[in-house]
Formats: structure tokens, sequence, C-alpha cells
């Protein structure tokens, strides 16, 4: 059986269409109509990938991939939105999604785009280590000194790009293109430094370097 794909889509065609399209690719499919369904679902069957609307009623798609985020998924989010201003982009990024597609939309896009987010899960499982910090790519958890601290995937992603390259500053444009693809303003990534360094804890390792960026050193 394929990966497992939670689509969540309040517009009935749009939703039943892609059940259709994605089962036949290999993918095992649940499907859910709101962001309280999904929510459960997501509990339930934890999903490898998440095919999740921005405009939906109650809950709309950014709370939901907010709260997928919070509760642990590591898998892939590509966000369905009929808005492709940056500023929607960057929104959508911030909360936790991997990437977007515009409606409306091919499913040979929305396939790609899965299978893509597939194989940069595969190809990220390692452990990197520096100065007490263990980072598993896989699980975006991070062990300092013992202690277990769970992170977002776009925290995972700033600290693994910092870890790779120690000693080393990491521009602002730098994460930004290699994280939220160049769809986003600088102050995001001092947003997401602040929160690495609260779940990391004293003593401070990441610093920054002013007018550059931020760099990784005991």
């Amino acid at each position: 059986m394929g990966e497992r794909v939670l689509i969540v889509e309040d517009d009935a065609p749009v939703r039943r269409m892609l059940e259709r399209s994605l089962g036949a690719e290999g993918f095992e499919v649940r499907s859910a109509a709101d962001g309280g369904a999904a929510l459960a679902l997501a509990e339930d069957s934890a999903p490898d990938l998440v095919v999740l609307d921005v405009a939906m009623p109650g809950l709309s798609g950014l709370e939901v991939c907010r709260r997928l985020r919070e509760k642990g998924l590591t898998g892939g989010v590509l966000m369905l939105t009929a808005r492709d201003a940056v500023e929607d982009r960057v929104r959508g990024l911030d909360a936790g999604a991997d990437d977007y597609v515009v409606k409306p939309f091919a499913i040979a896009e929305v396939v790609a785009r899965l299978h893509a987010l597939t194989r940069r899960g595969r190809d990220r499982s390692e452990r990197l280590s520096f100065a007490g910090i263990t980072l598993d790519t896989t699980t975006n958890t991070v062990e300092r000194e013992g202690k277990e601290i769970e992170l977002t995937a776009r925290e995972a992603e700033l600290l693994e790009l910092l870890l790779r390259d120690p000693r080393t500053v990491l521009s602002r444009a730098t994460a930004i293109e290699r994280i939220w693809q160049g769809a986003a303003v600088e102050n995001v990534v001092d947003r997401y430094v602040a929160r690495l360094r609260r779940k990391l804890g004293e003593p401070l390792l990441i610093r920054t370097v002013w007018g550059v960026g931020f760099i990784l050193e005991p």
C-alpha cells in the first residue's frame, strides 16, 4: 500500500475528484469535509501526507495545519488555495505547510508535488549532532543533554540548516530561499530563531550576527 494521504476539502466535487485520482495513483486515501473531522482523522490514522484546502468554514486550513503540527505531524502538507499573493503563501508556509497548489489545478501537479514531498522526507532521514544537540530529521525532534524537544517542520528545517554547517553564518536570505522557497519576509527567520532558542533552552547556542544572519556555536 502507498503513502497514507488525508484530503481535507469542503467542496464535495473537488474532494471526490481528489479521492478518485489519488487512489488511482496508489495512495491510501482518507478524507474530511471540515477541519474538526480532519483533526480527528489525523489523530486516528497518522497520515504521511495531507492535502489541505485553505478556505473552509469553521476551522480554516491554516488553523488546521497549525494544530496538526502542534500535535506532532511530521509528514508533508500540501495547501490548496485560490490566492496566489506572496502574503497568502507566506501565511501558509508560516503555519507549517510544505508546498501549495493554486486552484484551479491539474491533478498531475498535485500528484507530482506529493511525490516530491515523499522523496524529500526520505532523503532527509538522518541524525545531525553538534554541541550536545542531536536532530532526527525524520521525526523533527531534537535531544539536548538527554531531554527530547519536539519541533515543528519549519523549526526543524531551520535547525537542520544550522547543524549542517555549524560555526558558519546562515544568512536570512539563504534560510528564506531554502525553507520558504523565497516566499517570506526577512523577519520570519528571526521569529523562528526566537522559537528555537526558547525550545532549546540555556545556554543559548544560536547567536545573531547583526546585519548578516545567525550562527550555531558553543
